[in-house]
């Protein structure tokens, strides 16, 4: 599959999905077709009144939730959350957008470290909202959610305020179906997601470490060695130098035992 830029939600992440062994397209495209001509009946003159409608009928009527196995690819599927109104922050987050540009209202995805955050604007007012219950949240719980994450040492960067782009939407839902492939030891469609963010982010050299380990679990010695090699040529500095260096040496001299 070849990833291309004019890139569109929900249609690429159904294809994608797919592609990976995962949800249906026509399944999926059913389930938001459904959901996409019911949200109409939300659409009030008061923009303020139409996005509270809209969440509690996504919460409270329809019943979107987080997913029991919250790590796992299901979650990160966006076919499979718009089919069994389960998924993850990223998953969840992306539905809700999508349903309030059918009603003229400016939803935003802010990509936060491990956890994804919508941005409401109306005017001049700002709301952050999370995806996984629909309650507004305050900059400092946007804070804790990166503390979280990241140590308590972690400031807040400015740059999680900026909305994502569908390309950056994307590669976060790919990485995070790869995250639960590999949970769920599905090896084969965690490779064609590093194959796919590879075309799309060539210079990130930790996708090149990813692909070597599950190459690894695979067997394709040769993939994992040429990764690594990659890996230590262009990044002679990185804090992990030294131990890929000792899977390097571990990988060739499995080659040389074997044969």
């Amino acid at each position: 599959m070849k990833l291309i830029d004019s890139i569109q939600l929900p249609e690429t992440a159904f294809e994608v999905a797919e592609h990976l062994g995962f949800s249906k397209v026509k399944n999926a495209n059913w389930a938001w077709l459904e959901l996409a001509g019911s949200v109409l009946s939300f659409y009030v003159v008061d923009r303020h009144e139409r996005l509270a409608g809209l969440i509690k009928w996504f919460y409270k009527d329809l019943g979107f939730c987080p997913r029991e196995a919250y790590y796992s690819a299901d979650a990160a599927d966006l076919g499979k959350c718009m089919t069994s109104k389960q998924g993850n922050s990223t998953t969840l987050a992306t539905v809700l957008m999508l349903l309030a540009k059918q009603l003229d209202l400016k939803l935003e995805l802010l990509l936060l470290p491990g956890h994804t955050v919508l941005q409401s604007q109306i005017d001049d007012d700002i709301r952050y909202i999370d995806p996984l219950t629909g309650d507004e949240l305050t900059k400092h719980q946007l804070h804790i959610l990166v503390r979280g994450e990241l140590g308590n040492a972690a400031s807040f960067k400015h740059s999680y305020l900026k909305p994502a782009s569908v390309k950056r939407v994307m590669s976060r839902m790919l990485h995070e179906i790869k995250a639960g492939s590999i949970v769920g030891r599905k090896f084969e469609p965690a490779m064609e997601c590093c194959n796919l963010l590879l075309q799309w982010h060539p210079e990130d050299l930790n996708l090149n470490r990813e692909r070597a380990f599950i190459a690894q679990q695979l067997g394709c010695i040769s993939v994992a060695t040429a990764d690594l090699e990659h890996f230590v040529d262009n990044s002679p500095h990185d804090p992990v130098i030294e131990l890929v260096k000792m899977q390097l040496k571990e990988l060739k001299e499995n080659v040389e035992t074997f044969h």
